[in-house]
């Protein structure tokens, strides 16, 4: 490797590296949000996946129907990254059907919440305080996953495989992006959908939101950004260098929400948001043993599939599949509403309820029976 990259990996490799990729992506996302994304939403990958789930007729509520740029640009930047430092590299093997059963509780638990950890910040620096109940069972989610990995629990190596198989998800997004340029119509009423009204149909230009999910894209593969990480380093090592970025993604999306005039402090009714505070909790407790169990959040899992990482990738379409599934049987999060002037408290419905507690039981099996015996 050149000096000149070696000192780029260097600088990437640093603290102050990370809290400059997590200050891009805090601004970013509050620029989203100002160019047209949702309200809270200028970034987030769990609802983002969704709304592509949507796009593609894997369910049908017509409000979160969008293919977003962001997410083809994470994967594609993290893509450009990996080729450019020689770090592309085609693996896979490491139990890919149980990456994919975490990536789909993975979902249902985010959906409950209504949002990945990326929004849970970014709702807490919007103001959101239902936010501190996502971000503390996320935490504990975590904090269980980790058990097991203290205990043994290992998914396998992943081994070297073709090539092919390291481009799969960049081909699959570039395929995406397609669509969402020329927008074809399969069928008189069918795929390919675009909310009318609704979340879904609130987006920033396509040239802003896909040129910003590709510098996040390029940054966080450099960097390794990830919050499942950062708290597992401070748990498991006391390592607080993933801690700084995502302390940056906070604090600068929240400065920058102040100056955009983007903050609303409170409970309810917060935008895309209920204040259902047990299933806040419950839903990230979810999420969080299921990232921790697949060794990386969302955002993670996007980047190490743009570069290569056939394991992510299937987590990646694991998620998108469970976005289906907590639309097609009402599994997801209900915002809370003003409804004649009194507020309507959201949530998640019984089967959601019973959704989260299988998927939490279903993690800490696949925790305690993939454990390596001494």
């Amino acid at each position: 490797m050149s000096d000149k990259f070696a000192s780029s990996t260097r600088f990437f490799a640093s603290r102050p590296g990370i809290i400059i990729t997590g200050g891009v992506i805090g601004v970013f996302a509050s620029l989203l949000q100002k160019f047209g994304n949702p309200v809270n939403m200028g970034i987030c990958v769990a609802c983002f996946e969704r709304d592509i789930a949507g796009a593609l007729g894997l369910h049908r509520a017509a409000v979160v129907q969008y293919i977003r740029p962001e997410i083809i640009g994470f994967v594609l930047g993290a893509c450009l990254a990996a080729l450019l430092f020689r770090e592309f590299k085609a693996r896979s093997g490491s139990a890919p059907i149980v990456r994919f059963v975490l990536g789909v509780f993975a979902m249902i638990g985010a959906l409950a919440f209504l949002g990945c950890p990326w929004r849970a910040l970014l709702r807490l620096a919007g103001g959101d305080w239902n936010a501190i109940l996502g971000l503390a069972g996320l935490t504990v989610g975590i904090a269980v996953g980790i058990q097991f990995l203290k205990s043994g629990y290992n998914l396998g190596r992943s081994y070297a495989t073709y090539a092919a198989v390291g481009w799969v998800m960049p081909v699959l997004m570039a395929g995406l992006l397609l669509l969402v340029l020329f927008r074809p119509q399969f069928t008189p009423d069918g795929a390919i959908f675009f909310s009318q009204s609704g979340p879904g149909s609130l987006h920033a230009p396509l040239i802003i939101s896909l040129s910003a999910g590709l510098l996040i894209g390029f940054l966080a593969q450099r960097t390794r950004f990830c919050t499942m990480g950062s708290i597992r380093d401070v748990i498991l090592m006391g390592d607080t260098h993933l801690l700084s970025g995502v302390g940056a993604l906070l604090i600068a999306a929240f400065v920058a929400n102040l100056a955009l005039g983007q903050v609303k402090f409170g409970f309810a009714p917060q935008p895309v948001a209920h204040s259902s505070h047990l299933w806040n909790f419950l839903g990230m407790a979810l999420a969080g043993l299921a990232f921790a169990l697949a060794g990386g959040c969302p955002g993670r899992q996007l980047f190490l599939a743009g570069e290569g990482d056939g394991d992510a990738g299937v987590f990646v379409l694991g998620m998108i599949v469970g976005a289906g599934f907590s639309h097609n049987f009402a599994l997801a999060g209900k915002p809370d509403a003003i409804v004649d002037g009194a507020l309507s408290v959201g949530g998640i419905s019984s089967a959601g309820m019973t959704a989260v507690v299988l998927g939490l039981v279903v993690c800490c099996i696949i925790g305690f029976t993939m454990r390596e015996k001494a």
